[in-house]
């Protein structure tokens, strides 16, 4: 991190493995506004984060969530999502994008919070470098697998990386700055890009800040739209 890696900018606090260990669905909203500080071979980004969806495991919670990766148990692919809360579990989307999520409830239970997207706060400059296709500073981590880009977070190499205790791992060390109150312009709807009944107002689990010009637009996953249709 930076010269000053104890330093915590006014209105925020550290997070907490308490704070991140009830379900997912009801972290989710907290982190919008935090930070998320990332440091990968001594060159930092700080990203505010946007927008997130909330994705529970097999036996998380009350209404079991078919678009989540843990649906069907633990798997080597899974796995930190099982493990304890204030890791993340950086998986491969499409067999190219990193995307970051941040592990919440108690150990032992899956459950996590996909970071969608965010605005770059500080390393613009190395962002830009990373992401040399983004055509303005809003398109830097606008979508989660951006977000991971610009960070420099990468699957395998990052997966498990812990924002709470800030242990190094394969070159980075990683911390989750939340809010001291909490941002108050969130708005919530079905999640993006998830297909069926998962990606439709049955689960409204995506949260975002209203206004915000990073947060990356809605589609619908495969057969989400018709599984809505039906539904109404």
């Amino acid at each position: 991190m930076s010269a000053d890696r104890d330093a915590v900018p006014a209105g925020f606090h550290p997070a907490t493995r308490g704070e991140l260990a009830d379900l997912p669905v009801h972290v989710a909203p907290r982190l919008l506004g935090g930070l998320l500080e990332v440091a990968v071979d001594g060159a930092q980004v700080v990203a505010r984060l946007t927008e997130v969806e909330a994705y529970h495991g097999r036996d998380t919670g009350d209404l079991p969530d078919p678009g989540s990766h843990a649906r069907m148990g633990r798997t080597a692919r899974n796995a930190t999502m099982w493990g304890e809360p204030g890791h993340l579990y950086v998986y491969l989307s499409h067999g190219i994008h990193s995307c970051v999520n941040v592990v919440c409830g108690p150990a032992g239970v899956a459950g996590g919070v996909l970071l969608r997207a965010a605005e770059i706060v500080e390393g613009a400059d190395v962002a830009q470098v990373r992401r040399a296709a983004a055509r303005s500073h809003r398109d830097l981590a606008r979508g989660p697998g951006r977000l991971g880009e610009a960070v420099g977070l990468r699957h395998p190499a990052h997966d498990g990386i812990d924002v709470v205790g800030g242990a190094e791992r394969a070159g980075a060390v990683a911390r989750l700055l939340l809010r001291d109150e909490p941002e108050q312009q969130v708005v919530a709807g079905p999640r993006v890009g998830v297909a069926g009944v998962a990606g439709t107002d049955a689960f409204p689990w995506r949260f975002w800040i209203a206004g915000d010009p990073t947060v990356s637009p809605f589609r619908w996953g495969r057969g989400a739209a018709e599984a809505a249709s039906g539904a109404r």
